[in-house]
């Protein structure tokens, strides 16, 4: 079965439930009360392609789970229609927020930008949880507008970059197209020691067959990258392949600026 593949991906959830694990959107896991032992907490960020999201929503759907989808508020991402669709399925609607990127680095006018696209995004659903874009291309870090303010201030309950222990919970990231492959992602890197090595989505399969994996992960999937259409995926996977390498050349020209400093 190729991976990335929404088969794949379906067969996936349906192996973390068949081993028990109670399937959690971001804002379930943190109003749950209950001490279930094993929890996959499952979230998507989508930075393009808004209509592979409703896919992997609909599978969901039908699977009997629910999880939280990030949307930008950029062309690429938003579209109110397949929002109002993900969110009939039962499904978290989340804000994927990049303002300090996009006021070029002004805190300012990033914390006004910020209160406005949540707004926009509020007016579909009574968003109540966030999590930045990683911009790899960008000199500025979104999390840094935290430095100057705070984002419960807005009513916002949790971020996963604030709000999950990566030393308890196993993350799991799709970031460059390949599973936890840090020396792609800029900002979306694995976090935790974990002993588990992970480079496939059959290896996270096998992992569940051995039990090998701890009873705490998070999972986050871009689905732009999944897909059944061998024509689409090829694309995908070439344009991720040519992606990889500038991100790469850019994740090393940050460490060597911060080595300098």
């Amino acid at each position: 079965m190729r991976d990335f593949s929404l088969n794949i991906y379906k067969l996936l959830i349906e192996k973390f439930l068949d081993f028990g694990y109670k399937i959690y959107s971001f804002e379930s896991h943190l109003n749950s009360s209950d001490d279930n032992n094993k929890r996959l907490i499952l979230r998507h960020d989508i930075d393009k392609k808004p209509i592979n999201s409703l896919a992997k929503a609909v599978i969901e759907n039908k699977l009997g789970v629910s999880s939280t989808y990030y949307f930008r508020t950029v062309k690429a991402s938003y579209d109110e229609d397949i929002i109002r669709k993900i969110k009939e399925l039962g499904h978290e609607i989340g804000y994927h927020y990049e303002d300090l990127t996009l006021a070029k680095g002004n805190k300012e006018e990033a914390i006004n930008l910020f209160e406005t696209n949540l707004k926009l995004l509020r007016r579909l659903y009574p968003v109540s949880t966030i999590c930045m874009h990683g911009s790899p291309m960008s000199k500025w870090n979104n999390l840094d507008i935290w430095q100057n303010y705070n984002f419960r201030a807005f009513d916002i309950i949790g971020e996963p970059n604030f709000d999950i222990d990566f030393t308890k919970v196993f993350y799991l990231t799709d970031t460059g197209m390949a599973w936890n492959k840090d020396k792609y992602a800029v900002r979306d890197i694995s976090r935790g020691n974990f002993d588990v090595t992970i480079k496939s989505t059959n290896d996270i399969i096998t992992a569940l067959n051995n039990i090998k994996l701890p009873n705490m992960v998070m999972i986050n999937t871009h689905p732009q990258r999944w897909s059944n259409n061998i024509m689409e995926w090829a694309w995908e996977k070439f344009s991720q392949t040519l992606k990889n390498q500038i991100k790469r050349l850019v994740k090393n020209r940050i460490k060597g600026s911060n080595n300098v400093n």
